[in-house]
């Protein structure tokens, strides 16, 4: 008893005695897993607003606590592609992506995640995930995989794309800048995609065909120069109209940053003076905030017009001095005595009063060597509010992944998933993750594949793949410097594709019409309310409990006949059936509870009214699996009556829970012993015994 009690709060302790060949399959898996997983991490942040290494970050600790305390022994805690998309989706309205205040918001979301999961897996509700259906998951995987694979279109051509709170309206305006896309960042883009799908198709190198792609590419881009980037004032720029142009972007911009430091400002303030009932201050902070909240919505207009001229805006350099002081001129305005360089340049953003240009492809950059710093999220109580619901949609689209990928594995090697446990384990890797700078985690379909196919036996596979990760954080982040993000677009968009399915939308339809409507609403929603993914799976939710409620309102309830084999079946299918003018038989193919007792109610006076010479009522009862006090009650109302109008109601089939609420609540006494049976056989046989030789026709 003591030793399950232990093993419950450290499931890990299970995998105790580990021998040593287990633990040499779980390393060669580890590794072979972190492999493929560096560069999937940081192209899965790439798609999250945040810095690329956040991604490591999240391969981190989340994987090590996720594989310690989750109930699966195989399956791969980390960042994945729909999990990174929501979470964009959920700060970027909050703030703008890759400043401290996104980063911050970011961790205190995945603390947000991991305390819901985990709070839900304590009070043992590991099966509220099947409130979202299987066709609204479905509709959503399909329109997030469309959106994410379009979110990576202007890594891969690039050009600029704008944010904001309509997805398709910032890709439509992102193809306005398609005259200017970027050729050598398509060569790289069309040469990594060529490199993997051959690489796939080589099975010695199938799994390792990310990894070689990346190094590849990333030598290729080194030794190439692709990258062209440096930084300039707009005192640079000499061409008028540019320079203004730039400096009121900059203006702006710097407007709204102050605005927004107001905002907060003003709302901690709000906040202190409601509790202190001060009605004079609160009433003069609200007007403040809804006038700040007023010209911060101008300027942010105002600032995405001038972003996407600045955008279109091209540069050449003057040849005089060194490439700091080189005078910048508008492409197509420079003056006819003045010498300049053939490459063009364009300003990709403006940072602390300094002009980033870039002339070659995007890539990765500088990432911070060392392992993730322990800080513990700021709690901000307005954030909290605004994240809330996005964090519960999160949390719960998260572990629907988890537990799924986890249910594929244990039934191939025969082990016993606990979704509580799991829940409990992918809270506790996002609260961990969480104070170890992580975004959003979860259980991942290609890692915890590649961790079974690599043969994976215990969850040291993935302890293992965390060490590789924070040896990689720690020694060989120099050597990512180079490797071009159009190279992570095609990791991710490789990693989506398998996640439209067509043709299981075409079989949902096939199977069931609601859940094939459920499931194109969904769709539907969810691209066009992106980036706000969240209302795409509460409005498929929404509707999928509102069709089912409606079809249990009103269940099938049929007149029975007796068929030549001797049981009783609908006679709307079979109007041929032989039936009795003395009784009749009716079946409620459903519950009975508050929303459908009025249908049935209707049903069977209706079936009286339509047989008026029958003296008995047989209700069978198989179909009825659960009654709820109004369906009780109304049982109890309609013997009665039925009674009265000289009826006799029987019943047959009832089930154990039914007869149960019958006598607790006294029904059972008043419909009497000898009308209740246990089948519809015995109650036709009494029923004919009592009317004796009165009996016309038979059923």
């Amino acid at each position: 008893m003591k030793n399950k009690m232990i093993v419950r709060f450290f499931p890990f302790l299970a995998w105790f005695p580990v021998s040593f060949f287990i633990l040499r399959s779980d390393l060669i898996a580890g590794i072979t897993g972190a492999l493929v997983l560096v560069p999937k991490a940081m192209a899965y942040a790439q798609l999250s607003g945040l810095p690329l290494y956040f991604g490591l970050y999240t391969a981190f600790i989340p994987a090590i606590v996720g594989a310690l305390w989750g109930s699966s022994r195989q399956l791969a805690t980390g960042p994945v592609a729909i999990v990174s998309l929501m979470t964009a989706a959920a700060v970027t309205p909050l703030a703008i992506p890759y400043t401290d205040e996104y980063v911050a918001l970011a961790l205190l979301l995945t603390l947000l995640v991991g305390l819901i999961q985990f709070s839900l897996g304590v009070i043992k509700l590991g099966n509220i995930v099947n409130f979202v259906s299987h066709p609204v998951i479905l509709g959503f995987m399909n329109a997030a995989a469309i959106i994410i694979g379009l979110s990576q279109l202007d890594m891969l051509l690039g050009i600029p794309k704008g944010r904001s709170d309509f997805f398709l309206k910032d890709i439509w305006e992102m193809l306005a800048y398609l005259p200017q896309t970027h050729l050598p960042t398509v060569a790289m883009s069309c040469f990594g995609l060529v490199l993997m799908l051959t690489l796939k198709k080589i099975p010695a190198l199938a799994k390792a065909s990310v990894l070689i792609a990346v190094v590849v590419t990333t030598a290729v881009s080194y030794f190439s120069g692709y990258e062209q980037k440096c930084s300039a004032p707009p005192s640079a720029i000499h061409t008028t109209t540019a320079s203004e142009l730039v400096n009121k972007y900059d203006n702006v911009h710097q407007q709204i940053v102050a605005h927004s430091i107001d905002l907060t400002k003003f709302s901690t303030e709000l906040r202190q003076a409601e509790k202190k009932h001060d009605a004079r201050m609160v009433a003069d902070l609200g007007y403040k905030i809804d006038l700040l909240l007023l010209e911060i919505e101008t300027l942010k207009t105002e600032d995405k017009k001038l972003l996407h001229e600045v955008h279109l805006l091209r540069f050449v350099r003057g040849k005089a001095g060194d490439i700091k002081s080189q005078p910048l001129y508008q492409f197509g305005q420079v003056p006819d005595d003045v010498e300049t360089e053939s490459r063009q340049w364009h300003i990709k953003k403006l940072e602390h009063g300094e002009m980033i240009l870039v002339s070659g492809g995007d890539v990765v950059g500088k990432i911070p060597s060392g392992v993730p710093s322990f800080s513990f999220p700021t709690l901000n109580l307005d954030a909290i509010m605004q994240l809330f619901t996005a964090a519960l949609v999160i949390a719960l689209v998260a572990f629907m992944e988890s537990i799924s990928m986890a249910k594929a594995m244990a039934s191939k090697d025969k082990q016993r998933i606990d979704p509580n446990q799991e829940l409990i384990g992918q809270g506790l890797a996002n609260i961990g993750g969480s104070l170890f700078q992580a975004y959003p985690a979860c259980g991942s379909f290609t890692g915890s594949a590649i961790n079974m196919q690599a043969g994976a036996k215990t969850g040291f596979a993935m302890v293992f793949n965390g060490v590789f990760v924070a040896a990689t954080l720690l020694f060989l982040t120099p050597y990512l410097y180079h490797l071009p993000k159009a190279v992570l677009a095609v990791i991710i968009l490789l990693a989506v594709a398998g996640l439209i399915t067509p043709q299981a939308l075409k079989h949902t339809w096939k199977a069931s019409r609601p859940d094939g409507i459920v499931a194109l609403v969904t769709f539907i929603v969810t691209l066009i309310a992106a980036p706000h993914l969240d209302k795409g799976i509460m409005t498929g939710t929404i509707l999928a409990l509102g069709l089912y409620l409606y079809h249990t309102m009103a269940p099938r309830v049929a007149i029975l006949g007796r068929h030549e084999d001797g049981t009783l079946r609908d006679i709307q299918v079979n109007p041929l059936l032989v039936t009795s003018t003395q009784f009749t038989a009716i079946r409620f193919d459903g519950s009975l509870y508050f929303a459908n007792v009025a249908h049935f109610e209707d049903a069977v006076l209706a079936a009286v009214a339509d047989h008026k010479e029958a003296k008995y009522l047989l209700v069978v009862g198989d179909a009825i699996n659960y009654i709820d006090s109004s369906g009780e009650e109304l049982l109890h109302r309609l013997v009665l009556q039925l009674r009265e109008a000289g009826v006799n109601p029987v019943f047959s089939g009832m089930k154990k829970q039914i007869l149960d609420v019958m006598r607790s609540t006294g029904l059972f006494k008043v419909i009497g012993t000898h009308n209740i049976f246990a089948t519809e056989d015995q109650a036709i046989a009494s029923i004919m015994q009592r009317l004796g030789p009165t009996v016309s026709g038979t059923s």
